[in-house]
């Protein structure tokens, strides 16, 4: 009910900047984050350049939203496992995993190679610290947790950026397998 409170004016900005994030996330599985146009956005959505500038004011402000959404979007999806009770590395990186699956391009744009000329402003970073704290949550050791949740978090995306960048192609190797051996690996630590 809370479109209810809203105008019709609102409503339709929220669309408009819903369908240009969609249109930017397909841009950037087509090109990667780099090559984000506005102007190619604009047009594909009929729009003038100009026209788009009332919904994002710079391409980084684009960015910066669909970082923060991408964060977002993990933080809530370890949170849920989190609330079930089950929320062990092994299980919260198996998560990692499928959500980086799911979409490499949203995983590749808050982990992957930084943007050229992109800085994203500091509180973004905030919703990045939930993530670690479920890590640190869930680390078997309170004494040694931050160095066991930092090993865990290193270990993992190392072999994620690995898999999902195609370099274990042509390597007769099982990812998942590869990805499970790590996770057991880190319940020696």
């Amino acid at each position: 009910m809370a479109n209810a409170a809203t105008s019709p004016r609102e409503r339709y900005r929220a669309q408009m900047r819903t369908e240009i994030k969609e249109q930017a996330w397909e841009q950037i599985a087509t090109s990667g984050a780099s090559a984000l146009s506005l102007n190619a956005i604009a047009k594909h959505l009929g729009m003038s350049g100009p026209a788009l500038y009332r919904y994002y004011a710079s391409r980084h402000d684009l960015i910066t939203e669909l970082i923060r959404d991408a964060y977002r979007s993990l933080a809530d999806t370890l949170a849920g496992v989190a609330a079930d009770g089950d929320a062990d590395l092994p299980r919260l990186g198996r998560t990692v995993r499928e959500w980086a699956l799911e979409d490499p391009q949203r995983y590749f744009l808050i982990y992957g190679t930084p943007v050229p000329g992109y800085h994203a402003p500091a509180d973004t970073t905030t919703i990045s610290e939930e993530i670690m704290a479920l890590l640190l949550a869930a680390s078997p050791d309170t004494e040694t947790a931050t160095r066991h949740a930092m090993a865990f978090w290193t270990r993992v995306h190392g072999v994620l950026s690995l898999e999902l960048a195609g370099h274990f192609a042509g390597m007769d190797l099982d990812p998942a397998a590869l990805f499970e051996s790590e996770l057991d690996s880190l319940r020696e630590l």
